[in-house]
């Protein structure tokens, strides 16, 4: 392999060889001979030095040191603090109801469930817009904490509602500010990593939504007890100072969120640079064509809407959203129903999200391990099921079975939050193209969280304790899930057989340079992740 390596200048036919050693990545990676040469002798050290390593120069002073830590701890702590607020501030109304909010407020449970949704109504229709404007920004950071403090302020507003209307209404405005977040944190960490790196990243900060479950519950407890303070009610004081919070976090998002290995010159040299914007087209197989259209790219939208693997990703994706929406906001009451106060609801709930945050990380690493998604998202949801069967099955006599339910509980957040990470990496994975990504990453993730308007319905309380709406149609989005993660798998095989059946030299004579990048993952030359 080395000699390959050597003989790159003069041999373009055998700079796939010398990717594979250096990344990786398949031998269709299309890249220039000086480009694949230059990839192939980049340092070893210096390549975890880009990703991962612990700068420890003594001549640098602690500030210089900041701006040369890694990716790692300058892109991900940071997004995951800020989905932890983006995720405690659409599901705090929950913990803020258990606290006396539909009591105040005088609402029914059909109006608390309409709260509950419409956030979902904008946040849904919002986030491929949103996604397509963020990747024309040269700094993403200024629009992300835009979002940030308009999320903020509204959440901030709640806390000051005073009836029905005015709690849709600002409900409705959180959705618009927080639809751009989370697939716009995917597509910042897809520009930072390649494909065996992603779903760890992503898994890093969506236990922030598994670990917010956790805290939120601990947050609420500790400020319902300010109740009667300036003659506000405990769950308004849950809105204004968790609003407050995301506000600032907005604005500490500015100046610390890092954007793009290009603009990152404070902190890497021209070479790490280098690295990191070879390493993406190589793992591609083709190379990004990047439209600098001022308006909407038709084409490449109608390619995402056109495309079969985003709906069964969906599908996948629904798996979570159903469930996991809907026990976000009724588990401290599942709870409650097995003979526990309030307070004590809320403390019960962290011992589950914590589990399912641990789980979501491990099968991740698992699954970057072995560059293998399928397995990692099918396994968690089987538990899915198996937590729903449960409880189905036993919720009618809850404080009969409190350990086997409480059991059940746990099990289903073990199950739920390693799947939405091992769906959004896959996806990730199998776009080809910036401009696709951005815009297929978000259109899945729009699909995906119309699941969540489902999920704010099916647990209704005139079905409590048993709840045999909300259990079955989690039981039931699970298993579809399964279903759908199998056939992709299969079908993804299928097709790369069907490509790889195909030599370098057939395609490029049936294909211009033009028409290969422009096919993206359509190319005869892109392999899908399995």
């Amino acid at each position: 392999m080395s000699e390959n390596c050597q003989k790159a200048d003069n041999h373009a036919d055998e700079k796939g060889s010398i990717i594979d050693e250096a990344e990786n990545v398949p031998s269709f990676a299309n890249l220039s001979p000086e480009d694949a040469q230059w990839l192939a002798q980049f340092p070893e050290a210096r390549k975890l030095a880009v990703v991962r390593k612990n700068s420890a120069n003594h001549y640098y002073t602690l500030l210089t040191l900041y701006f040369h830590l890694q990716v790692d701890y300058r892109l991900i702590p940071l997004l995951t603090l800020l989905y932890l607020f983006s995720f405690i501030d659409r599901a705090n109304i929950g913990n803020a109801n258990i606290e006396g909010l539909s009591e105040t407020l005088n609402l029914s449970s059909t109006q608390f469930n309409i709260a509950l949704s419409i956030f979902f109504v904008p946040y849904v229709l919002l986030e491929v817009p949103s996604n397509y404007l963020l990747n024309k920004f040269k700094r993403p950071s200024r629009y992300i904490g835009s979002i940030i403090v308009a999320w903020g302020i509204m959440t901030t507003m709640l806390g000051l509602v005073k009836n029905f209307g005015a709690l849709v209404a600002v409900r409705f405005l959180l959705g618009i500010a927080e639809a751009g977040f989370f697939p716009g944190a995917v597509l910042i960490i897809s520009k930072w990593y390649v494909r065996n790196e992603t779903q760890t990243r992503i898994a890093l900060f969506y236990t922030a939504s598994a670990l917010a479950g956790a805290f939120s519950g601990v947050l609420a407890f500790g400020i319902a007890k300010m109740n009667g303070v300036g003659n506000y009610e405990g769950w308004r004081w849950i809105f204004i100072l968790e609003g407050i919070a995301t506000v600032l976090a907005g604005f500490v998002t500015f100046f610390c969120l890092i954007d793009s290995p290009a603009s990152s010159t404070k902190w890497l040299d021209a070479d790490e640079i280098r690295f990191l914007e070879l390493r993406q087209i190589a793992q591609n197989g083709n190379k990004a064509i990047e439209t600098h259209k001022k308006g909407v790219d038709w084409k490449v939208l109608r390619s995402v809407i056109l495309d079969w693997q985003i709906y069964l990703q969906a599908l996948i994706y629904w798996s979570n959203t159903v469930p996991n929406n809907a026990l976000k906001f009724t588990m401290p009451k599942i709870i409650k129903n097995m003979g526990y106060s309030s307070s004590n609801a809320q403390l019960l709930t962290i011992p589950a999200y914590f589990a399912g945050a641990i789980s979501a990380y491990l099968s991740a690493i698992l699954a970057d391990k072995f560059t293998w998604r399928m397995p990692f998202i099918v396994v968690p949801q089987l538990l899915v099921v198996c937590a729903y069967g449960i409880l189905f099955a036993l919720a009618s006599k809850i404080k009969e079975n409190i350990p086997v339910c409480f059991f059940a509980v746990i099990l289903a957040c073990i199950g739920l939050y390693p799947i939405n990470p091992g769906g959004n990496a896959w996806t990730v994975n199998n776009l080809g193209g910036s401009t696709k990504r951005a815009m297929g990453i978000a259109y899945m993730i729009c699909l995906g969280n119309t699941g969540g308007i489902v999920g704010s319905y099916i647990f209704m309380d005139n079905e409590s304790p048993r709840y045999p709406t909300g259990f079955g149609a989690s039981l039931g989005f699970a298993a579809a899930g399964v279903g759908a993660c199998i056939a992709l798998e299969l079908i993804y095989k299928a097709i790369n057989a069907k490509r790889e059946a195909m030599t370098e030299q057939e395609i490029r004579n049936r294909y211009t340079e033009e028409e290969l990048n422009e096919l993206g993952d359509r190319s005869p030359l892109f392999r899908y992740t399995l």
